[in-house]
C-alpha cells in the first residue's frame, strides 16, 4: 500500500497528575479519540482499564504503554501526547525511553478557563507541558510543538495542529523507507546530477538501479494487441491534445515504454524514479520518456530527468509533504528585468495535475531539432496555471559527507513567455539572495515545486527528525 494511501496511525499518551482532578485524564482522553476517529486517524492506546484514570502517571504504567508502543512498531508513525492536566512528567518521557520507536512526536496540553480554576476544575497543563517538554529535552527525544503553547481538544487549531503533524510523520516515514529507481545511466554532460547513493542509505532511501537496455528491450517484446498497451493507449489519448501530425506509431511506442516502466516500479516496489530521459532513448527506442514520466507523476510516483536521483527524492519529498502532485524543472531563465521573477521549465514531464490545466502532447523541441522530431515524441507542453508554489532540493555533498536542502514558497504567475515545453513563471521573494546561496553552495539546477505551500511540514521533518542541513529560504 502507497504511503498517501495509508491511514496515519497515532500511539497516544494521555498525561495526568494524582494531584489534580483525574476526571480530566478520562475526558481528554474521550473527546481526543473521538477527534481522531472523526478526522480519519488510526490509533493504538492502552486500553482504559489497564491504568487508573485511563492514562499513563507511574513507571508502572509507562512499562505498559512502551510494551504495547513496541509491539505496533510497524504501524505507528507518530506519538501525540495530550495533557488534560497538569500530566507526569516521567510517565511521559519513560513511555517514550522504554518503546525507542524514533517517530515525530507532538505535545498538547489543554487550556484552562476563567470559570473553572478552583481545585475540581483546574488544568495546569500551561505549566505542565514546559516540565513534560524539559525531560523530553533531557533524553534527547525530539518532538513538535503546538501552535499555541495550550488549546482545547476539541478546537479547529487543535485540528489543524493535528493535519500538520499527520504530514510531518508522514514525510518522515516515508522518506526513511523510500526506494527509487534509476532507470539507465546519467548523461555524461550532466555532472551536476552526480549523487552519493551511500548517504541516501544512510538516511533509509534506497536506489534500485535498472539498465536502459532491458526497459527497451521489454517495450519492444510487447504485443501491440496487448490489453496493458491498448489500455495505455486509451489513456495517453485522453490526458492530453496530440497534434494530428503526430505517427501513431511514435504514441504506440510510448504506450510500450509507459506500461514496461510502471510494471518495473510495481515489481520493485519503488516511490520515485530518475531516467536517462536522453538521447539514448530517443537514439534507440524512438520515443522520449517524458509522457511516461508524467503519468507515472500524475499516479503520484514522481519522476525526475536525466538520472537526477535526488531530485526525485526532493519531488517524492514535497508529496509526501502536500499531498499534491509535484514537478520538476530547472531553473531556467531570468524574467526580463524584475528581480523577483524568474522562469522554470523543462522539455518536459511535468504531470497534468502540476501543470492545472490543459496539456498538449507532442515531440521534444530542442532535441528533436538535432535527434529528428520522428524520434522525439513525447514532450508534455503548457504553461503552468498561477497558483502558490512550494520548491524544495535535496543534495548529497559528498565533500562533506552529508545531505543538504534547501526550501522556500513563492508563486506561479500567468506572466506570458513565449517559450516551448512546460513553462513556469515564478514570483520568489530575494531571489537573487536564493539563486547566490545555491550557487556559492554547490545546489544543482534542478528543483522540485508543487502547487501549494507546505515549507513548514518539511522545515519540521528536516530539522526536527531528519537531521539533514537545511536552508529555509523566505
Amino acid at each position: 500500500m502507497k504511503i498517501l494511501d495509508k491511514k496515519v496511525t497515532f500511539g497516544v499518551i494521555v498525561g495526568t497528575r494524582g494531584f489534580f482532578n483525574p476526571r480530566l485524564a478520562v475526558e481528554g482522553r474521550r473527546e481526543l479519540l473521538a477527534k481522531l476517529s472523526a478526522l480519519g486517524y488510526s490509533h493504538v492506546i492502552l486500553p482504559a482499564k489497564a491504568t487508573a484514570h485511563q492514562a499513563v502517571e507511574t513507571r508502572a504504567d509507562a512499562k505498559k504503554c512502551a510494551a504495547l508502543f513496541r509491539q505496533h512498531r510497524d504501524r505507528i508513525d507518530g506519538v501525540i501526547v495530550v495533557l488534560p492536566n497538569f500530566g507526569d512528567e516521567l510517565g511521559v518521557v519513560e513511555t517514550l525511553d522504554l518503546a525507542r520507536l524514533d517517530v515525530p512526536v507532538l505535545v498538547q496540553a489543554c487550556s484552562d478557563r476563567l470559570d473553572a480554576v478552583d481545585v475540581a476544575g483546574r488544568r495546569d497543563a500551561f505549566c505542565g507541558k514546559l516540565s513534560v517538554c524539559n525531560n523530553l529535552y533531557q533524553y534527547g527525544i525530539p518532538f513538535t510543538d503546538t501552535r499555541d503553547h495550550t488549546c482545547d481538544i476539541g478546537s479547529d487549531a487543535f485540528g489543524a495542529d493535528l493535519d500538520f503533524f499527520a504530514r510531518v510523520c508522514r514525510v518522515v516515514r516515508g522518506l526513511r523507507r523510500a526506494r527509487i529507481g534509476a532507470v539507465g545511466a546519467r548523461p555524461a554532460a550532466f555532472q551536476t546530477v552526480r549523487f552519493s547513493e551511500k548517504l541516501l542509505q544512510d538516511s533509509g532511501i534506497t536506489v534500485v538501479p535498472v539498465d536502459l537496455s532491458e526497459i527497451i528491450g521489454q517495450a519492444r517484446q510487447l504485443d501491440d494487441r496487448a490489453k496493458s498497451v491498448q489500455k495505455r493507449l486509451s489513456e495517453i489519448r485522453n490526458y492530453g491534445s496530440i497534434p494530428a501530425r503526430i505517427d501513431p506509431q511514435a504514441v504506440l511506442k510510448q504506450a510500450k515504454l509507459s506500461v514496461v516502466l510502471e510494471r518495473w516500479m510495481a515489481e520493485n516496489e519503488l516511490n520515485a524514479s530518475a531516467i536517462q530521459c536522453w538521447t539514448s532513448i530517443q537514439n534507440n527506442y524512438g520515443c522520449a520518456a517524458c509522457l511516461s514520466m508524467s503519468l507515472m507523476g500524475e499516479k503520484r510516483m514522481p519522476s525526475a530527468c536525466e538520472v537526477d536521483v535526488v531530485g526525485a527524492v526532493s519531488m517524492y519529498a514535497l508529496l509526501l509533504a502536500s499531498g499534491q502532485i509535484p514537478g520538476f524543472l530547472d531553473w531556467n531563465n531570468n524574467y526580463a528585468d524584475e528581480a523577483d521573477k524568474c522562469v522554470c521549465t523543462h522539455c518536459s514531464n511535468l504531470p497534468r495535475s502540476f501543470m492545472g490545466r490543459q496539456i498538449e502532447i507532442a515531440e521534444l523541441d530542442v532535441l528533436g531539432e538535432s535527434l529528428g522530431r520522428e524520434n522525439c515524441f513525447g514532450a508534455v507542453k503548457g504553461h503552468v496555471a498561477a497558483g502558490p508554489m512550494t520548491y524544495f532540493r535535496m543534495s548529497t555533498d559528498d565533500r562533506r559527507g552529508k545531505i543538504k536542502t534547501y526550501l522556500g514558497e513563492g508563486q506561479f504567475t500567468d506572466d506570458p513567455f513565449d517559450m516551448d515545453g512546460g513553462i513556469a513563471v515564478c514570483q520568489i521573494p530575494r531571489l537573487r539572495e536564493l539563486m547566490g546561496y545555491m550557487c556559492q553552495n554547490g545546489f544543482e539546477h534542478h528543483v522540485a515545486m508543487a502547487r501549494t505551500h507546505c515549507a513548514r511540514v518539511l522545515h519540521e521533518a528536516i530539522t526536527k527528525y531528519l537531521g539533514w542541513d537545511l536552508y529555509c529560504h523566505s
